[in-house]
């Protein structure tokens, strides 16, 4: 098992950020968007420099526009005021550009040439309770934290201590807050955490026991209202799951994670009165109108991080105990995407398959040699391509219950 960039960010395409601009022609085009400079300074009129973000914004709706804006240092600086900037200035359509410019991972480095400081000036708008474009700001975050340097950038400006406390504490209080700012929902907070987390300082803070931060992301995976924030909290605690010492306290009684990550795997299914005084006491008698997680990239995180959690003896032996094959067993029956009905296959097969040998009970810490690891590699994508063809397959059946001793 190897840790993965989460990935979470804010797409240029999609989401619907930036009407398409007219393809301007090569000779000149430079010397066309040059001129816009003047019109988006602080001095210019206001209808001017409405105007001319606008139509900045329409030029990061497409790859060579984008790429256009990418060569002009000062006028991204410009758009960094702006969007920064108090009303009546452009504010948002200024943000909503650099949305876009930070969805292509190539134009980071000319976005933080241009302006180190974008990092801590986006922050604290996105942390502003006041501030109406907070999403916009967040979003940006979750767009430019997606790869090590601005991650790195961003990291060291959370880890300074301010009036309320760390950055990341401040950020944390922010998305598990309902109302914290009542213009912006911040649902891009849950990408910004999810990619911070791959850091091991900001894991360090997330499993902290006297800060309690994983317990307050808990219920947030079920948030109804945004699958931006659902699978960021839930590729955070993914992330966090990595980290196998902490496995006991994240299984045991003052965090409890496991229902947390089942419950949005479970459907309405009716288990036998047996099967369900296995399960824990939120996963049994559900509503006949329960629904899974409709996001299948989020059920393959959750899947995931079950996975990271039975890398040891004592995790194994945990989620066993509290009934994961069932929810697992009626979710690949139900499953319609072959890469999550994968990983819920393989999680099954460690739950109902002997013990590793002594010595290499802790799968986190097993060394696969080369050979095996491309081996491997080989017959993860022949499964893929199988499953792409729909070929149906059985699960073998639960063992019956047999105590593994746990370390």
């Amino acid at each position: 098992m190897g840790e993965s960039p989460a990935g979470a960010g804010a797409g240029a395409s999609g989401g619907g950020l930036a009407p398409a601009a007219p393809r301007m022609p090569e000779t000149g085009a430079e010397a066309g968007v040059a001129t816009l400079l003047p019109f988006l300074a602080p001095g210019a009129r206001a209808d001017l420099r409405a105007e001319a973000v606008r139509h900045v914004l329409a030029l990061t709706g497409s790859g060579p526009g984008r790429a256009l804006l990418a060569s002009q240092a000062a006028l991204l600086r410009a758009l960094v005021e702006l969007a920064a900037a108090p009303a009546p200035a452009p504010a948002r359509d200024a943000a909503r550009a650099l949305v876009n410019l930070a969805a292509e991972p190539g134009l980071h480095e000319p976005l933080l040439e241009a302006e180190p400081a974008l990092p801590a000036r986006l922050l604290g708008r996105a942390l502003d309770p006041e501030w109406p474009w907070a999403e916009e700001a967040a979003a940006v975050l979750a767009n430019l934290s997606r790869e090590p340097a601005p991650c790195a950038a961003l990291m060291a400006v959370l880890a300074a201590a301010g009036p309320g406390g760390s950055g990341l504490e401040r950020l944390v209080r922010a998305l598990c807050t309902p109302g914290y700012n009542a213009r912006a929902p911040l649902h891009y907070l849950g990408p910004v955490l999810s990619n911070l987390s791959q850091r091991p300082a900001a894991r360090a803070f997330l499993l902290d026991p006297d800060r309690c931060v994983v317990q307050r992301l808990l219920p947030l995976t079920q948030f109804p209202d945004s699958s931006v924030r659902r699978g960021g909290v839930v590729g955070t605690l993914r992330n966090c799951c990595f980290e196998h010492r902490h496995h006991e306290w994240l299984l045991g009684p003052k965090v409890d994670i496991l229902p947390f990550l089942l419950l949005p795997l479970a459907g309405p299914e009716d288990f036998c009165e047996e099967e369900m005084e296995r399960l824990p006491v939120d996963l049994q008698y559900l509503p006949p109108d329960k629904q899974r997680e409709p996001d299948a990239d989020i059920r393959k995180m959750l899947i995931e991080a079950i996975m990271l959690l039975t890398a040891t003896a004592f995790g194994r032996q945990q989620v066993r105990n509290q009934g994961a094959y069932l929810i697992l067993r009626e979710l690949h029956s139900w499953e319609p995407e072959p890469d999550v009905q994968v990983a819920c296959e393989k999680l099954i097969q460690v739950l109902i398959g002997d013990e590793p040998e002594q010595g290499m009970e802790n799968l986190l810490e097993v060394q696969v040699p080369e050979d095996v690891e491309r081996q491997l590699q080989w017959l993860h994508q022949q499964e893929r391509e199988q499953h792409s063809r729909k070929h149906p397959e059985e699960l073998a059946p639960e063992p019956q219950a047999q105590g593994a001793a746990s370390t």
